[in-house]
């Protein structure tokens, strides 16, 4: 049982406490105040400043001084540090009969109601209303080759997606027009808002374009061990070239020809030169779902021709080229080289490839026994030789029977400061297109204050100077410079923080992740802003269709932000439902580290 003495000593502990934090929280501020005369001293800013001055020790004995006694901890002080200190330093004070001028300090006006308010309010002008039943949105990335498909963005916004992100490291401005154009159409459609996030592709490091050969479209049934057709294959496709094909082959006819209807078969002779036979079993518009019970390799001019109709006859077209397929095994040597106008440096020094980098200038930078993650940890590599305007890389990392390298898929380089100009000059020109049309800009790989500068004078120039922004934090660089970043960029325009998970784990490493995001949401909910939770978030389902027990245990961690990302896949609407029925469960249990006790139900 503690005395009355002991009471004392966990006052004057906290009182103490309290005084270094009002010190040091001032002291921060004259020195930001000169560094950066246009800092904004919003609630939120200021709460930040208590928040970095109180973490500056280990709390960790006071947590447990007070814990023991019955009073808060201070464990989910982050929103209103002065006031959740001043609260338990006037319990303790009555409780004890200290005299008022022992424990001079009021309750502060930003309580806990009033900064859940401020966050409320800054998430909703940066990320739009919250649906009902859950007060964490869901973002989903869109595929390009949906970009014309209306029908697609309607399934998402009545599946639970609030804002669409529209990738500009992909595509281009013409597809990124359709999308946006689309969206619009699909949210009056249903009276569903939807917010368009043009996440600029920043200084990514990437693997660059690689020579493209014929593409080549497998149909392949589902069978089981015997061999037998469990589930047919199914195939989309367009009826003549004149129609919008959204990324979908086309049945070319020779001459005008009528619509197959639901039943009619077309055969065709396939890239091996093996007849197949496709049944139409759907007619919607110009767009026919067909089925095959056989394995079918579809590629551009394979002729075809209806069974019922023989002088309906045509080809196939409309099949995309594809990139070569270079796959690479563990202990495999590839030069990394400079962009397509680089001359391919020839493959000596036992390389099996070369592959071009997306920024050349980073090359030079690069050391011998400095590792290099591929494809968010997919694939790693080595330095084993440095030239000019190239390295030779070997990989030591890979999966069984080696990984593929694709095109435009990320590299990251722990360790390695950037050091580049705060937008490329690709951010301008998606910027000059995007900003009329969209309602909040992503800015990639933020460094520095410098970064969101750069970005709010841009817009200025482009007249868009009032739209939201989400600083995307991706670098070990970014998440040290955190504090900073946020000072810099709070009050100017709606402003929100993305943990970009994937690459922050490649940068600091996969087991300081959880560490990190932690740390992350602390400081967003110190400041008042809102949290995006990034990739991958059901990654599984929405490239498998098959979700797995850790992505689940993640995706209800996710509640605690006010956003969370999913990236795009081929079962990405079956992740929009999982994701919306998983936050809603969650939304009685937890807001932010705030346990909520709903009434449980056993029986």
């Amino acid at each position: 049982m503690r005395t009355n003495e002991s009471w004392r000593e966990l006052l004057k502990s906290l009182q103490t406490l309290c005084r270094r934090v009002q010190e040091e929280a001032g002291r921060q501020r004259v020195e930001r105040e000169q560094r950066d005369p246009e800092i904004r001293w919003t609630p939120g800013a200021l709460n930040l400043l208590d928040y970095l001055a109180l973490r500056r020790e280990d709390l960790r004995a006071l947590q447990e001084a007070l814990a023991d006694a019955g009073l808060s901890s201070l464990g989910r002080a982050e929103s209103h540090v002065r006031d959740a200190l001043e609260r338990v330093i006037g319990v303790l004070a009555a409780a004890t009969g200290a005299p008022d001028a022992e424990h001079p300090a009021k309750a502060h006006a930003l309580d806990r109601v009033c900064a859940h308010r401020e966050l409320k309010v800054h998430s909703e002008n940066l990320l739009g209303p919250a649906p009902e039943g859950r007060s964490t949105r869901i973002m989903v990335t869109i595929p390009g080759e949906r970009a014309a498909d209306e029908a697609f963005f309607r399934d998402l916004l009545q599946g639970g997606m609030q804002l669409a992100r529209i990738n500009c490291a992909h595509d281009g401005p013409d597809i990124w027009k359709r999308m946006v154009e689309n969206l619009r159409r699909a949210s009056a459609a249903t009276g569903l808002p939807c917010r368009i996030v043009a996440d600029l592709p920043g200084h990514k490091l990437r693997i660059g374009a690689l020579p493209m050969v014929p593409g080549v479209q497998h149909l392949r049934p589902q069978r089981d061990r015997l061999g037998r057709v469990q589930e047919a294959a199914h195939l989309r496709v367009y009826w003549d070239a004149s129609q919008e094909a959204g990324g979908a082959p086309h049945f070319l006819p020779q001459s005008p020809s009528a619509l197959p209807e639901p039943g009619e078969v077309l055969l065709l002779r396939d890239a091996r030169g093996k007849w197949r036979a496709l049944t139409v079993e759907g007619v919607r518009g110009q767009e026919l779902e067909l089925s095959a019970q056989a394995s079918v390799y579809l590629i551009n001019g394979c002729p075809w021709h209806s069974r019922r109709r023989p002088h309906c006859r045509g080809e196939i077209r409309g099949i995309p080229d594809e990139p070569v397929d270079i796959r690479l095994r563990q202990g495999d040597r590839f030069w990394l080289y400079g962009d397509a106008v680089d001359p391919v440096p020839s493959l000596a020094d036992g390389a099996v490839a070369a592959v071009p980098c997306s920024v050349p200038a980073i090359l030079p930078k690069l050391q011998l026994g400095q590792q290099i993650w591929i494809d968010d940890g997919k694939m790693a590599a080595q330095v084993v030789r440095v030239g000019e305007q190239r390295v030779l890389l070997q990989v030591t990392r890979a999966k069984a029977g080696g990984t593929r390298l694709r095109p435009e898929r990320g590299l990251n380089v722990p360790g390695l400061r950037l050091d580049f100009p705060p937008l490329s000059t690709e951010d301008r020109e998606s910027l000059r297109v995007m900003a009329p049309l969209v309602d909040i800009i992503g800015l990639s790989f933020v460094e520095s204050p410098e970064s969101l500068l750069a970005l709010r004078r841009a817009l200025l120039e482009y007249g868009a100077e009032g739209l939201g922004v989400i600083a995307k934090i991706e670098t070990a660089e970014a998440f040290r410079r955190l504090p900073d970043i946020v000072f810099s960029g709070i009050g100017h325009q709606p402003l929100g923080i993305m943990i970009a998970r994937g690459d922050l784990a490649m940068e600091l490493g996969p087991e300081r992740l959880a560490e990190v995001q932690e740390e992350m949401l602390w400081l967003a909910d110190a400041a008042h802003l809102p949290v995006i939770w990034a990739t991958p978030v059901l990654e599984s389902l929405a490239k498998k269709g098959i979700i797995s027990r850790p992505e689940l245990t993640d995706a209800a961690m996710a509640e605690r932000s006010e956003c969370v990302m999913l990236n795009k896949g081929p079962y990405i609407l079956e992740a929009v439902h999982s994701l919306d029925d998983i936050l809603r469960r969650m939304e009685g249990h937890q807001r932010k580290k705030f346990a909520l006790m709903r009434a449980l139900h056993w029986s």
